[in-house]
């Protein structure tokens, strides 16, 4: 059985500024300018990184030990220069401890191979950012 290779989401306005993705299994979420309670674009783009990531690190990792704690931040400069806006110095940092013992040592001993497995080819997410892939504009006919 082949999977549907087309991911997408769908955005409405709500209001000037906010807007409701909903994705194809019908989960919704808020996001605006960056206005109070809600994720802007920008940090959206830094979860995607973060949460890409941390799933990948998460489930090879986690087979040999449950960690006791796992933190990811994904952190960017927001800069306008001669290409426009966009970030730099994108930087994706995991803190992670299991717990002492065998379990937990093989689990440490993952961590940096999982880590690099992630960024060099797993993450769909990151990949697409760093390989740099062109993003298609369409407007469609209001006759339509």
């Amino acid at each position: 059985m082949t999977q549907d290779p087309l991911r997408s989401v769908e955005l409405v306005r709500l209001a000037k500024g906010r807007y409701e993705a909903t994705n194809a299994r019908g989960a919704k979420l808020v996001l605006g300018s960056g206005g109070e309670g809600v994720f802007s674009p920008v940090e959206l783009l830094l979860t995607a990184i973060a949460g890409c990531s941390a799933a990948d690190v998460d489930f090879i990792t986690s087979k040999r030990a449950e960690p006791s704690r796992f933190t990811v931040r994904m952190t960017g400069h927001k800069i306008r220069d001669e290409a426009g806006n966009r970030l730099t110095d994108l930087t994706l940092t995991f803190d992670v401890e299991f717990p002492v013992g065998e379990a937990g040592d093989a689990a440490r001993e993952a961590l940096p191979r999982s880590v690099a497995q992630s960024h060099d080819r797993l993450c769909t997410v990151s990949r697409t950012v760093e390989v740099g892939t062109p993003i298609g504009v369409q407007i469609t006919d209001p006759g339509e």
